[in-house]
């Protein structure tokens, strides 16, 4: 890519050879993320619609299964920080991903529900997340085209979710699941082929794996392939009883929550410490975040469905070809944003990761609170104006450019390298354990009963809108008065002086 040529024009911290690997290490990651994320895009567009219509269940069950699709889903990616690197390196955990992501996939096609969500999930899980160490080991800790990359991966990412949500509507209209899930499973193929291609580029770098002597490596994933095993085997049962898999997942995020305070305190540097207190934060606020977008595979997407006028010129728009919104919107904002941070930065203007934060509260907020305002001018027969729709994903879409891509970013800024894989894993948690409390306020909008006309159901969504809007403008608030705090704790010092390794 011709970006690529100039991203490291102002630095001289990498050797020709590293230059030549990031360059097309970045560029073939950016089309494994392309294809890895179809499928993904496929199921997170469709699955709500495909238990209510495809399996004949309720929406409350449909949204509760959705929201431990969604939780594990970020869960499992934290499971593959812990695995890859330790008992796999990366590369091999992005194999492995493909091929389950493919099985879970046929497994749907068949109809099996929980026995391909739970290989879905497991194999989504490894690809997701080392795909996103392998990004972050080619670059270093002080590169400031480090948020930039992640920026044009998001938005490359985004453009997967595109082409996934424009099939998934169109089999969607015609009401053909089998078929779609059949497509998604064949596509898993293409990252698999690139990955094996450009396999030489990948090699670990500060992993636990990679610092084994070879005589130790063979145990080490015959121990991860068990654990692989019986991961998948519990999520079955787990995926089956979605009250105790969210109670287990709220217990986990407790002990991440004490493990990161753990590692806050313990490092000997006083720079790493007051960068991983900094992290802790920003990641207690993401969770606000993602608890409002998470909300757009469960109650949103009954919402577009049922209480949408989504006829545009005598044709019944698809919801998931309303979600290609927020999708076309990032394509194009993502590298446009990184442009206008950089040209900012450039003249002296200060773009924190705070202020970021900041700006995607509000943002986020104020498009569910406009969302709750919109259904006072509901049509006669209760339904809203389709451009209603459009001005919220618009808010909310500015916002996920600003916290999304550097949340993954800020690991490699603000974490130790041997910490990077856990503290990755525990950013994605951040969205899993958002799921449920996403799908709480779902409840509120479903309730216990199956009425779906929406002169009756707009009341309980403007509540819920409400409510999640409120809650969010107030947290940006706080966020907004924390920004000197924060930035004290990441500023930049001299590196030179410092260690980063941990006790």
């Amino acid at each position: 890519m011709l970006f690529l040529k100039k991203l490291n024009k102002d630095y001289n911290m990498y050797t020709k050879q590293e230059l030549h690997d990031q360059k097309i290490g970045t560029s073939s990651l950016y089309l494994i993320q392309l294809f890895s994320t179809f499928s993904y895009g496929i199921l997170y567009s469709t699955l709500i619609l495909f238990i209510t219509k495809g399996l004949k269940m309720d929406d409350v069950v449909a949204a509760t299964i959705t929201a431990s699709f969604i939780a594990f889903n970020y869960t499992l990616r934290l499971i593959a920080g812990f695995i890859s690197g330790k008992f796999f390196s990366h590369r091999i955990s992005v194999v492995i991903g493909s091929v389950f992501q493919g099985i879970g996939c046929f497994f749907l096609y068949k109809y099996e529900l929980y026995i391909g969500l739970a290989f879905y999930l497991v194999g989504l899980g490894f690809t997701i997340t080392c795909i996103n160490c392998l990004l972050t080991q080619f670059y270093h800790k002080d590169d400031k085209n480090r948020e930039k990359v992640f920026m044009f991966n998001y938005s490359i990412m985004n453009f997967g979710f595109l082409i996934a949500y424009f099939i998934s509507g169109y089999f969607e209209k015609i009401q053909n699941y089998k078929l779609l899930f059949l497509i998604s499973a064949i596509s898993n193929i293409i990252p698999l082929i690139l990955l094996l291609f450009f396999f030489k580029f990948f090699k670990d770098k500060k992993t636990t794996f990679s610092s084994l002597k070879i005589s130790k490596r063979t145990l080490y994933r015959i121990l991860g392939a068990i654990s692989v095993v019986l991961i998948t085997i519990c999520l079955i049962w787990l995926i089956r009883h979605s009250t105790i898999s969210h109670i287990l997942i709220i217990v986990l995020s407790i002990a991440m929550f004490l493990l990161m305070i753990f590692y806050s305190i313990v490092q000997k540097t006083k720079i790493q410490k007051e960068k991983l207190w900094a992290f802790l934060i920003l990641t207690v606020m993401s969770i606000i975040f993602w608890t409002l977008y998470t909300a757009i595979p469960m109650a949103l997407t009954l919402f577009i469905e049922n209480n949408v006028d989504r006829n545009i010129l005598g044709f019944i728009v698809p919801p998931q070809w309303v979600l290609s919104i927020n999708t076309i919107l990032i394509v194009v904002g993502g590298p446009l944003l990184a442009i206008i941070f950089k040209r900012l930065r450039h003249k002296g203007r200060k773009i924190s990761l705070p202020f970021q934060f900041s700006v995607a509260l509000f943002l986020i907020g104020f498009a569910f609170l406009f969302l709750g305002f919109s259904t006072n001018f509901a049509s006669k027969i209760g339904l809203i104006g389709f451009y209603w729709i459009v001005i919220g994903y618009f808010l909310q879409t500015v916002g996920e450019l600003y916290i999304a891509p550097v949340s993954y970013a800020m690991v490699g800024q603000l974490v130790p390298d041997k910490l990077q894989n856990i503290m990755m894993g525990i950013t994605m948690l951040t969205t899993g354990i958002a799921a449920i409390f996403s799908n709480m306020f779902a409840r509120i909008a479903l309730g216990s009963s199956k009425e779906t006309n929406p002169l009756i159901t707009n009341p309980h969504f403007a509540k819920m809108f409400y409510i999640m809007g409120g809650v969010t403008i107030v947290a940006g608030i706080i966020m907004t008065l924390l920004i000197p705090l924060i930035n004290n704790l990441i500023k930049e010092k001299d590196i030179k002086k410092t260690s980063p390794e941990l006790i």
